[in-house]
């Protein structure tokens, strides 16, 4: 009630200001103009002078000074009228009282809260601000969701938020509301198992595969759970199925894919090739480069390479080296074909066209 107290006396002290000149009547100054002063101070100088008051040439200074200041009066412009029309006066006060606060609640209404409860100052205190703690920013989303719910924009907000602070049950929690509020997706299913995985320390249980494989039906080409489909084939030993899961999504990947350095190492982990293997003095020199420079030149050397392999077959471990690197490149029809013409160039040599086999079925392509 403070705010609107305050806002009816500004009304009233606006109102005053307009009424105020509206209430001054139209009379004209009380004594005359001065003009007509001036007059009657020349007529008393000249009785003074009659009766030897003053002296004759104080007389005629006196005169000449009041005629010098009722000239200036009558070069001076009139002052403006009063208004002295009475109805006109009325209609203008009853505009300043009703129209002054009909405009200021024409403003004020479509631009504030008048309904809006007053926000205690412990309250205040704990208003969202960026400079706040995460924990405390969290806090309030929370106390926020416990009063409403069914807010699935707050769920989608503070699940990864969960996730991130490593409360994981909470986090599992918040992507069940989220799919509840907002709709089934393929990445909420996604991330919902991947918060089911680290609740239970970064295993991949049957309930959180489901969750994959449901937002694999949903998108097939989701990464994430295409991820953790063949993280789950790792944990359950199946080492080759993982590495093909994981090789065919780099087979896939656009080259500037943010999560392509996780499937290489992940490929690493279970013993699959993942990268060209470059001389010494190429890794030194590429180590400096950006990732568009280093592409650039491994593609050069993987080239020269193949070039030298169609001059000269017998080399097994380079065949192997080019096969690799095409895959880790994501050309696999390129490593197939090179898997073709290696074949061809040692397939009059048994031992050699063995070694060649068995390092192709490593690389996941026997046969």
């Amino acid at each position: 009630m403070n705010l609107w107290f305050v806002f009816a006396l500004m009304t009233a002290v606006a109102i005053f200001a307009v009424l105020l000149p509206l209430g001054l009547s139209g009379r004209t100054q009380v004594g005359g103009n001065e003009a007509a002063v001036y007059k009657d101070q020349l007529a008393e100088i000249d009785r003074d002078a009659a009766v030897g008051l003053i002296g004759q040439g104080e007389a005629e200074a006196a005169r000449i000074e009041i005629g010098r200041r009722l000239l200036s009066a009558a070069d001076r412009p009139p002052p403006l009228p009063l208004l002295k029309n009475a109805g006109f006066r009325r209609v203008a006060a009853v505009m300043a009282l009703v129209g002054l606060p009909l405009v200021a609640l024409a403003i004020y209404l479509p631009l504030g809260s008048p309904w809006l409860a007053d926000f205690p100052l412990a309250e205040r205190t704990r208003a969202p601000d960026a400079q706040q703690p995460l924990e405390n920013l969290v806090a309030q989303v929370e106390q926020h969701l416990e009063k409403n719910p069914n807010d699935g924009r707050g769920w989608n907000v503070l699940a990864p938020v969960l996730l991130r602070l490593g409360r994981y049950d909470d986090a599992v929690r918040a992507f069940r509301k989220s799919i509840t509020y907002n709709g089934d997706s393929a990445p909420r299913r996604a991330d919902l198992g991947e918060a089911i995985a680290a609740a239970a320390g970064g295993v991949v249980t049957s309930e959180a595969r489901s969750e994959f494989e449901r937002a694999l039906a949903l998108d097939a080409d989701e990464v994430k759970a295409k991820y953790f489909v063949g993280l789950a084939a790792e944990q359950d030993g199946r080492k080759a199925d993982a590495a093909a899961i994981w090789r065919a999504m780099l087979d896939k990947a656009p080259p500037n894919a943010p999560w392509r350095p996780l499937l290489q190492e992940s490929l690493v982990r279970v013993g699959a090739p993942t990268a060209p293997a470059l001389p010494d003095q190429a890794m030194a020199a590429a180590k400096d480069m950006n990732a568009g420079d280093r592409d650039a030149m491994i593609r050069r050397m993987v080239e020269r390479l193949a070039t030298r392999l169609k001059q000269n077959g017998d080399d097994v471990e380079g065949w192997l080296r080019l096969v690799r690197a095409y895959l880790v490149m994501g050309e696999r029809d390129k490593a197939i074909a090179a898997q073709t013409d290696a074949r061809a160039a040692v397939g009059g040599d048994a031992e050699r066209l063995k070694q060649l086999n068995e390092g192709l079925k490593n690389l996941g392509l026997d046969g």
